[in-house]
């Protein structure tokens, strides 16, 4: 847009006195890295500046200044998104939370946590479980901050069992973009206390306000944890047993799927064959991971035989138990690397992280290949059975940039079609960003996106706030 302000000599000293000389970068001196995110196919653009924040007045401070010069500002955490939601598009400022990185205090009273949003999930999870109690929203790139996974309103590989970050989100700091801040929410597990503005900045992708703090609701750590994989010959068959899973009273805390490519492609870029490739004589093609939790090994026990009998009802090969320690390691150390084994495998690719309902899903990855594979593209696919959620990557190591774009951008539209006839929507947990605002626009249609940039327009009025993504 031209009609943002510049950043002026005088306006870079005022924002290096904010946060000081050894916390800002500007011009030649901002790191490449904060140009674009995990998925640079979306683009790069440098941001003229980078605020590494400590402190909600510092953020505060930034705001109000780049709100009376309108300057474009884009919040940034740990930078693992894969729709481009960080990239400065417009230049301006980056705000970056990365310094923000302590977790302030538990409440093991009312069982809650506060943080800044610069901690990094897997450090909360890990200090979580130390204090005996356990942070559930477990997204799959575990580098990722806190505050991203809010922003994005991230789900994971336990949301069939306790749900999505915004379950776990209870209060937060928040930065408006004329840089007042403001409390949302209390630590209460519930309200009828008028329109939930807490649950309208939870995936909003930083285009209404900067969060600056966290109170985070937390649950006591399982006593016991025990993983399943249950091999079949077909994704068909193994997706048929996930709704007989849910209904046999086991709670599952994950249910995972993978076919056997992806599975392939994970054990030549590790080095190491994780998952099995037979069960007896049978050759596996599609895998169900099952992570149950209990109580009591008596619990456990009862729990087994009923997923047994579940999985051999449903045409199971067998049930192969993850052994505690180093194979379950192993294990979902395997299935985190997924991506990055793509990414690794392949010179370009793009994702799509849709939510079908759970009986669409193996027709819905059926569609998919056929036309990615009409259209001379590979494709990869694994996710979240217990919840619809599927990361589908469209791959090529032969074509160059832009036949693979032209041809990419046939495979999506299509596919993003399918995914809305089959009842599902765009984005599962990875959000819309720059990437797919598009697709956005066609599922929810005019009234509905309309109404999405009219809340915009109400937080933002001057769009100085991560332009250019969700809904403008």
């Amino acid at each position: 847009m031209s009609d943002y302000g510049k950043l002026t000599d005088a306006l870079l000293d005022e924002l290096r006195g904010i946060v000081g000389a050894e916390r800002f970068e500007s011009g030649d001196g901002v790191g490449e890295a904060y140009s674009h995110d995990e998925m640079p196919i979306y683009g790069k653009s440098a941001p003229d500046a980078v605020c590494r924040v400590e402190s909600t007045e510092e953020v505060s401070r930034i705001m109000k200044l780049c709100y009376e010069h309108k300057i474009p500002v884009t919040v940034r955490g740990a930078g693992t998104g894969l729709v481009g939601g960080c990239v400065p598009v417009y230049g301006g400022v980056v705000i970056s939370t990365e310094k923000m990185n302590h977790i302030l205090e538990y409440d093991m009273k009312n069982l809650c946590v506060r943080i800044e949003p610069g901690v990094l999930l897997c450090d909360l999870a890990a200090d979580a479980l130390e204090h005996g109690l356990m942070y559930p929203p477990d997204p799959g790139e575990k580098t990722s901050t806190v505050g991203g996974n809010v922003s994005t309103n991230a789900g994971g590989m336990r949301a069939v069992k306790y749900g999505v970050t915004r379950d776990y989100v209870l209060a937060m700091t928040v930065v408006l973009p004329n840089g007042e801040a403001i409390e949302l929410g209390r630590k209460v597990c519930k309200t009828s206390s008028g329109y939930s503005l807490l649950h309208l900045m939870i995936g909003s992708e930083g285009t209404l306000g900067v969060i600056t703090e966290l109170t985070l609701k937390l649950i006591p750590k399982p006593a016991l944890e025990s993983s399943f994989i249950l091999p079949f010959g077909d994704i068909a068959t193994a997706i048929a047993s996930v709704p007989e899973i849910k209904l046999a009273n086991l709670g599952p805390q994950s249910i995972e799927f993978m076919e056997r490519d992806i599975v392939d492609a994970s054990a030549a870029y590790t080095g190491t064959q994780i998952f099995p490739t037979k069960a007896g004589d049978q050759d596996i093609g599609a895998y169900i991971l099952v992570t149950l939790v209990c109580d009591s090994e008596d619990e456990l026990e009862g729990k087994m035989e009923k997923l047994a009998e579940v999985a051999e009802n449903s045409g199971a090969y067998d049930v192969f138990v993850v052994s505690e320690g180093t194979q379950a390691k192993e294990v979902w150390a395997a299935r985190s690397a997924f991506l990055t084994a793509i990414e690794a495998s392949y010179k370009l690719l793009d994702e799509m992280d849709v939510v079908v309902p759970v009986d669409s899903i193996a027709a819905f990855l059926a569609y998919c290949r056929e036309t990615a594979a009409a259209n001379g593209l590979g494709l990869r696919a694994f996710g979240h059975a217990g919840d619809g959620n599927l990361h589908i990557y469209c791959c090529t190591n032969e074509l160059e940039l832009d036949e693979f774009l032209r041809r990419n951008e046939v495979v999506m539209a299509k596919c993003y079609a399918k995914c809305d006839e089959l009842g599902g929507q765009v984005s599962g947990e990875h959000a819309i960003g720059r990437a797919k605002k598009q697709y956005l626009l066609e599922s929810v249609g005019d009234t509905v996106y309309g109404l999405m940039r009219a809340i915009k327009q109400v937080f933002d009025p001057e769009n100085i706030l991560n332009p250019g993504k969700v809904c403008e």
